[in-house]
């Protein structure tokens, strides 16, 4: 069974509420400066796709990121307000990042990459779209770890495209 040790960083989308941004915890508080440098870093990188082949990238975004964690250190962000739909800004997730950079097979692009959280309903969904109407759909079971950690399950897994749809195994586990 794998075990998730890669890093994310995610944005959910405006609603009725400002935009909540995260990398690897949710901060309630946080300097614009350490969030606006850590979003200068990872706007050019593809998602991800570029820093595999940057090491210095790679080690520039990791370091902006513990510098964002770091300023919510103490903080409970496993709490309700981690229940949204985060887009995916960056990821080290190699997994995600195959099947975003080879979507071509399926005669499209990824599209947008979510991750639906719902903490009172201990669930987690990543999606990866492929539009116009495919999708990767992964579920999976969450626990309360600690006041800043969110334990992961992958419970079932699905490929979809217009009319067909492949069932695939579940494997893996991790945390947020």
């Amino acid at each position: 069974m794998a075990t998730a040790t890669a890093t994310a960083c995610f944005l959910s989308p405006p609603a009725t509420r400002s935009p909540k941004f995260t990398c690897s915890s949710t901060l309630a508080t946080q300097p614009d400066s350490a969030k606006k440098r850590l979003l200068s870093l990872i706007a050019d990188q593809d998602r991800g796709l570029r820093t595999q082949r940057d090491p210095a990238a790679l080690s520039s975004i990791v370091a902006a990121i513990d510098a964002v964690a770091a300023l919510g250190r103490g903080a409970v962000t496993t709490g309700p307000s981690l229940s949204a739909t985060w887009r995916l800004l960056w990821t080290t997730e190699k997994e995600q990042l195959y099947i975003i950079e080879n979507a071509r097979w399926f005669g499209t692009a990824a599209g947008d990459v979510l991750q639906v959280i719902d903490v009172e309903k201990k669930a987690l969904n990543n999606v990866i779209t492929f539009p116009p109407d495919g999708v990767f759909f992964v579920r999976s079971g969450i626990e309360i770890a600690s006041p800043q950690r969110v334990n992961f399950r992958f419970t079932s897994a699905v490929l979809r495209g217009r009319s067909w749809e492949i069932p695939l195994p579940p494997f893996g586990q991790g945390w947020v």
